[in-house]
């Protein structure tokens, strides 16, 4: 037998000892031998038919140290979601004008809106409607002038998850007085 096929030998048998986690600590034997067709076959019992050679293999134990997976296990107890929630529009210090006092709002939660939570809109630093499980919002008729907006995220059992931070708009109407 030549000297590829013993180093191939020995290697294939260092690559089968690591990943089946066997050490060299208690020597096994390994029987190699042509079969009737010529393709080379090795294994740990000779038989007894054919003209089987043992490799003999001197090497040190082979140690894997462990590896930690617990990063592997979902503990969904332990994790704690930080959510955030921001007014998309209109945008801070935006100028709205409209005679009838409506106003749009669109918000953002990250990472994602979970259901059972709800959305609760703020107007001049006091509640304004109900809650709702959406993050549109319209609300009509209001004063012409200066408005902070702010949205706030609430969980099922009313705790509050997060609050975007207050925007500024201007809300622009004709005078019911002046006509402008």
């Amino acid at each position: 037998m030549g000297f590829k096929m013993v180093f191939t030998v020995i290697l294939l048998t260092v690559f089968l000892c690591v990943f089946t986690n066997q050490s060299f600590a208690s020597p096994k034997k390994i029987y190699v031998w042509r079969d009737s067709k010529g393709v080379l076959v090795f294994s740990d019992t000779p038989q007894p038919s054919v003209d089987a050679e043992e490799i003999k293999l001197n090497s040190k134990a082979i140690e894997m140290k462990s590896i930690d997976t617990s990063i592997l296990y979902d503990n969904k107890k332990d994790k704690v979601i930080k959510f955030t929630i921001e007014i998309t529009s209109p945008v801070h210090e935006e100028t709205i004008r409209d005679n009838a006092g409506s106003i749009h709002i669109s918000g953002r939660i990250g990472p994602r809106f979970i259901p059972g939570h709800k959305v609760q809109l703020y107007l001049d630093g006091a509640k304004y409607g109900h809650t709702q499980a959406s993050i549109l919002f319209v609300i009509r008729n209001i004063d012409r002038g200066e408005h902070q907006l702010q949205l706030g995220l609430i969980d099922e059992k009313g705790k509050s998850l997060a609050k975007s931070k207050s925007i500024k708009l201007f809300l622009h109407r004709n005078s019911v007085i002046s006509g402008t």
